[in-house]
């Protein structure tokens, strides 16, 4: 008798060990007890999932200081065969650590990603002035660079927790200028069936405009509020081309199996030579739109009806 083993699922996600992209990552219920696998940049990580390395790839796409992480927004752009399937929130925050006996004003060289040092800059400004930033590929690498004498880094800025990692010293906590800073995550896989609507949904597509003309991003926009779909990100990237050329990262509040969603992206459809829609996943939040009663999806089937019913000479009136 023979026994049949499930192979383990495999993750990408940027490392190494102790990210706030690992962190995201512990928030996957289906991730729990799989395959994780570390990598140096999101582009590898969305290749895994593109080649079949890995199903599916954990990435921050947006973050409440900084805004959106360009280049994961023109990866999905422009990687075909890719689709969001979750998103999940980080609270984000630093502490500054060195070698154990490092002193703060040792302290010349600071490792950091380049987003954590943005975020941290005041503070060490204040706390060390004579510093000067060395880039980090990512927040645990930071701290790693303390352990390579070729990097020549006297600090580092790492995650909260660093220390259980590797033997190093806090030497200041809460380094971030807003405590609220929030990292969101998506976790990307190969394109699969979008999953039924929770209630609580957000739709996340990429739209170029025809042509450069006043109005066309109007235009566009129109195409959700007169379905009463509210957008809670709008970002502008350069498609690369031509100068004057830009296409639109777009989260839309609701499912694309949501009529009113469901409309708006068939009018964006006949108004962009090109659409790529990267998802209807549930929000990280849990918090359901806002819709007026003139937008729900009873409205929307009783006009389609009432159209069909005219068309067929059935209408009551």
């Amino acid at each position: 008798m023979t026994h049949s083993t499930v192979p383990l699922r495999r993750y990408s996600y940027l490392g190494p060990a102790g990210t706030f992209t690992e962190s995201a990552l512990k928030q996957v219920p289906d991730a729990v007890g799989q395959e994780w696998c570390p990598v140096g940049n999101l582009g590898e990580a969305l290749r895994h999932v593109v080649s079949g390395e890995s199903d599916a790839a954990m990435i921050a796409i947006e973050n409440s200081i900084d805004g959106g992480v360009t280049v994961a927004q023109d990866a999905l752009a422009t990687i075909p065969g890719l689709r969001i399937v979750g998103e999940y929130l980080v609270s984000v925050n630093f502490v500054l650590v060195a070698r154990p006996g490092t002193r703060l004003e040792d302290i010349r060289v600071v490792s950091g990603h380049p987003v954590a040092y943005a975020q941290c800059r005041a503070w060490l400004d204040a706390a060390a002035p004579q510093h000067t930033h060395r880039v980090a590929t990512s927040n645990v690498q930071a701290a790693a660079d303390l352990f390579d004498p070729a990097k020549g880094v006297d600090a580092a800025i790492a995650p909260p927790g660093i220390d259980s990692h590797y033997e190093v010293d806090v030497l200041g906590e809460q380094l971030a200028e807003n405590p609220d800073a929030v990292t969101r995550f998506v976790l990307v896989s190969r394109t699969v069936p979008v999953a039924e609507p929770t209630g609580a949904d957000k739709t996340s597509l990429i739209v170029e405009l025809p042509e450069d003309r006043a109005g066309a991003l109007l235009e566009l926009l129109e195409q959700f509020s007169t379905r009463g779909v509210n957008l809670t990100l709008i970002a502008s990237r350069p498609v690369g081309d031509r100068m004057g050329r830009y296409r639109f990262v777009l989260d839309a509040e609701g499912h694309v199996k949501d009529e009113r969603v469901a409309d708006a992206l068939l009018g964006v459809k006949r108004f962009s030579p090109k659409v790529v829609f990267l998802g209807s996943y549930p929000r990280a939040d849990r918090v359901s739109a806002s819709i007026r009663d003139f937008h729900d999806d009873d409205t929307f089937r009783e006009a389609r009806d009432w159209l069909s019913d005219m068309i067929d000479g059935t209408d009551p009136q």
